[in-house]
């Protein structure tokens, strides 16, 4: 069965749409409260079986909207207060304050957007704004459908994004943890789990054999995060981390209360510079899978699909 790539143009909406299924919607050019962090993002997202695995907007953080990319603290080293592309309060002097900081990610073209019977690729330019005005980066963004597997129950999605530093000096990538939290190095490529994972309880497990809430600031190659919805079915998430990313493998910043979260968070606990016209790739999976998927089915997974590490 074909995917169709469909542009609203006035909506600034591209839906990935399968038959009668919409895989994912991307919202590409959000005009929600710039204290926010405008930013691309994609909700929903849903399994084959037409479940929701995407949260949007909630109320105890609204900025945590879907599936979209995120950094909390970027800096110049001569910067003390950074700017912030996730939204709402910066974490800053032990405590969370808002400030005028909020920066965006613009949308500024599309290269192509393409599909091919069960597989799809959206190629993106975008700019990163501060909140003075002040273009940091540019991004050349590809969000890929590579797989879709109707037997096994499961579709995938890559993302692949290369940032440039268009400043004249050198940046720095940091979280809330780099600025003094503990155990808050989000950031990075950010999950936020409907609500029914909050209320029917959920499962994490990870690479190396770990598992439970410990996952937790840990590294790992994947991480996978088990949720029940409502129907009392279940859903599969497996956010699967790329050997050349940054700090591979990856520290992941992931809960199951009080919310359903999980992000790539490449800068966890130490601060990434990138110089000057120089580039930084990040390449990343996430799986969407029908049902309850146990530790031999990732394991078997990864090495069918040549991702195990």
């Amino acid at each position: 069965m074909p995917i169709e790539l469909l542009n609203d143009e006035k909506a600034a909406v591209v839906t990935a749409q399968r038959g009668q299924r919409t895989l994912f919607q991307y919202n590409y050019a959000p005009t929600y409260d710039p204290k926010e962090s405008r930013k691309p993002f994609l909700h929903p997202v849903s399994s084959l079986a037409g479940a929701i695995v995407t949260g949007h907007p909630p109320k105890d953080h609204s900025w945590h909207r879907g599936i979209q990319m995120t950094c909390a603290n970027l800096r110049t080293p001569d910067q003390s207060t950074p700017e912030n592309f996730w939204g709402g309060p910066t974490y800053l002097k032990g405590k969370y304050v808002q400030l005028d900081n909020n920066g965006i990610q613009r949308h500024d073209s599309w290269e192509s957007l393409k599909s091919d019977n069960d597989t799809a690729n959206l190629d993106e330019h975008l700019t990163w704004i501060t909140a003075k005005g002040e273009s940091w980066i540019k991004e050349r963004r590809q969000i890929t459908i590579p797989e879709v597997n109707d037997k096994e129950g499961y579709w995938s999605m890559d993302w692949r994004m290369l940032l440039q530093n268009i400043h004249t000096k050198q940046l720095l990538f940091g979280s809330p943890t780099t600025a003094g939290r503990p155990n808050a190095g989000y950031g990075g490529l950010f999950w936020r789990g409907p609500q029914s994972f909050l209320k029917t309880g959920g499962q994490i497990l990870a690479g190396n054999g770990l598992s439970g809430p410990s996952v937790l600031g840990q590294r790992a190659p994947w991480l996978a995060y088990i949720g029940a919805h409502d129907s009392g079915s279940h859903s599969t998430l497996l956010f699967i981390d790329r050997p050349g990313n940054p700090d591979y493998p990856n520290q992941w910043f992931v809960r199951l209360d009080p919310f359903p979260i999980a992000s790539f968070s490449f800068s966890y606990n130490r601060e990434i510079p990138l110089d000057p016209g120089q580039g930084m790739l990040l390449q990343h999976r996430i799986l969407f899978a029908n049902n309850a998927w146990t530790r031999d089915q990732i394991e078997s997974y990864l090495t069918q699909a040549g991702l195990h590490d």
